[in-house]
């Protein structure tokens, strides 16, 4: 069984590949942002894009660039859409499949945080900042008003619910 193909699919040939120290510039259409946004849970990715170059070192593809994007993402507490803008660089490298064994636990570098597999073959750059892009969003985004919001149900801060929140009230009640 195969996969379908990711929403953001830029696939590159590497036999055809020559380092482009010049660079690249890949662009998500607005189908493909809103099907990212359905993927990663978001509620609307608004524009994503991102500059690259590309380099083989040491026999791995290496891919260097800024990734950008405009999404939001829903708050934790009051599901109302949170806007985010993301501009950051990213490394990526790419590993050939089966020449790090899959089922055995290895560490990583952090020269090898941003690791991504490839048949060998072609290297699909798309869905590698895609991926990057879902791995730099704020992972708990809040609303402004979500502090009141809160309040405003009976949800306490972790002041108020904290190991020392009991303390306090007995003292109180002492004094």
């Amino acid at each position: 069984m195969s996969l379908p193909p990711p929403e953001f699919s830029r696939v590159i040939r590497l036999d055809q590949a020559v380092s482009n120290a010049a660079g690249a510039h890949i662009v998500a259409t607005p189908q493909e942002c809103a099907a990212l946004a359905k993927r990663f849970g978001f509620a609307s990715v608004d524009r994503l894009d991102a500059d690259y170059t590309l380099a083989d070192e040491h026999g791995s593809p290496i891919a260097r660039g800024v990734l950008r994007s405009a999404l939001s993402q829903f708050c934790v507490a009051t599901a109302e859409p949170v806007a985010e803008k993301i501009n950051t660089p990213f490394v990526i490298r790419f590993e050939r499949e089966g020449e790090v064994p899959q089922d055995e636990e290895f560490e990583l570098s952090a020269d090898e945080c941003d690791t991504h597999f490839y048949d060998g073959t072609t290297i699909d750059i798309g869905e590698a900042v895609a991926q990057t892009l879902a791995l730099s969003v704020e992972p708990y985004p809040r609303a402004p008003d979500a502090d009141e919001w809160l309040r405003k149900r009976g949800v306490l801060t972790e002041d108020q619910a904290g190991p020392f929140a009991a303390l306090a009230a007995l003292k109180a009640k002492k004094d």
